[in-house]
């Protein structure tokens, strides 16, 4: 413990040193405050808060994600190369212990100058409460496209290439679909969705609707909503997405079998279409703004830390250039997986080696999932509550147990390669 406190420190020194650490917290906070005088908004509070969120607090977690990345990439190849990394281990240490220390150091300046840019952040924007986020309860897309895939198979109506195809290719399609099904809801007609058992007692509440499509047409809404004692009404012209508080009513209070129900009277003039499993949320208050900075906060510094346990992996047991370029290759990667599996345009996966190439892509999906699953800069922006399973399970695996693996595999790395 001593010896990588010891490791950990002289990497501080070495990073304020050359200048990194002053260069990123300098810039950070120079980014943070020129960047709202560089994109306009579109004039709304919500695009302010994307433009502030995205860019400004996204644009510093992108520049510590490739600066940290690649110098860790470089800490241990190039002290290897030039025979230096033996003086870190004339006294006894763990090939190990040296790998964490280095990342370790390097996520602490990262950490720091995220936490300064989300402080400014936080000076500089205030969304008020921030929003528990509950959806529909209903069958999961992979549960209805296994349940549907017989069917699909035995209706004459299906053409014959679809019958032909993977099965696999098959239920990604009827996944899709779930996800994309969509609820009719003529005038004067109602529909339903069992939210589940929510806590709402001293709670404000909102109904958030999104009538998009890929064609960007939008619905002029009308109606009311309804949830256990609450009731809120909606009177909108063609807004993309709408928030509805809802307010208690004594007297439209449900009876005990709809009580977890949300229920929607179409008073409007037009049939209304959404998608149940994306396009309708029920919020429930939970704490401040602030505190849901730390969390993405936490969430950022645990994608960080993984990246750079990477990095150094990658430096214990290859040479500096080699290692710096296959880091940003899969940085690259991580980003561009999902649009590739997702903007894939055969369906059916017909061609041999596009489904190769497929099956590929989909293995580095997987395993960067870790990292590329966290979206904290998305619910931030949108005032959605990012919740506390989900920021622990980011800390215990990309920011504790998968940086203890990589720097197993790193000190094996040196081992091998002895120093």
């Amino acid at each position: 413990m001593k010896k990588g406190l010891q490791i950990f420190t002289l990497e501080l020194r070495r990073l304020a040193r050359t200048g990194v650490v002053a260069m990123l917290g300098v810039a950070a906070v120079a980014w943070m405050f020129a960047m709202p005088y560089l994109v306009k908004s579109d004039g709304t509070t919500s695009g302010a808060m994307e433009m502030y969120v995205h860019y400004s607090l996204g644009g510093v977690f992108a520049l510590l994600m490739v600066a940290l990345s690649a110098s860790g990439a470089g800490t241990l190849a190039v002290e290897r190369e030039e025979k230096r990394l033996q003086l870190t281990l004339t006294r006894p240490v763990r090939y190990a212990t040296v790998a964490l220390s280095r990342t370790a150091a390097l996520t602490f300046v990262g950490a720091v100058v995220l936490g300064i840019a989300s402080m400014t952040l936080w000076l500089k924007v205030d969304m008020g409460p921030c929003y528990h986020v509950h959806s529909p309860r209903m069958e999961s897309p992979k549960s209805e496209a296994a349940r549907l895939y017989d069917d699909v198979i035995k209706d004459p109506n299906t053409p014959a290439e679809v019958k032909k195809a993977p099965k696999d290719a098959v239920l990604k399609i009827l996944e899709q679909k779930a996800w994309d099904n969509y609820l009719t809801i003529p005038r004067a007609r109602s529909a339903a969705w069992l939210m589940g058992d929510v806590e709402t007692e001293g709670k404000n509440l909102a109904v958030r609707l999104r009538f998009t499509n890929n064609f960007d047409t939008r619905e002029t809404v009308k109606g009311v909503f309804k949830y256990g004692g609450y009731t809120g009404t909606i009177s909108n012209i063609t807004q993309a997405v709408i928030v509805t508080p809802l307010v208690k009513d004594a007297e439209n209070v449900l009876d005990g079998s709809s009580q977890g129900t949300l229920v929607f009277n179409n008073e409007g003039e037009n049939t209304l279409m959404l998608r149940p499993r994306r396009d309708i949320k029920l919020l429930v208050e939970g704490d401040s703004f602030g505190m849901n900075i730390i969390r993405a906060w936490l969430e950022m510094t645990a994608m960080l830390t993984l990246v750079i346990a990477f990095a150094v992996f990658l430096s214990s047991c290859l040479g500096r250039t080699v290692a710096i370029f296959t880091t940003m290759t899969m940085l690259a990667v991580m980003e561009m997986s999902p649009s590739v599996i997702e903007q894939y345009p055969d369906a059916l996966e017909t061609d041999r080696r596009d489904r190769i190439s497929l099956m590929l892509t989909r293995a580095v999906e997987k395993v960067t999932r870790p990292v590329a699953s966290l979206n904290p800069l998305e619910s931030l922006a949108a005032g959605d509550m990012l919740e506390a399973e989900e920021v622990t399970r980011a800390v215990l695996e990309d920011m504790i147990v998968l940086p203890l693996l990589l720097a197993l595999l790193s000190g094996l790395g040196m081992s091998v390669k002895k120093v």
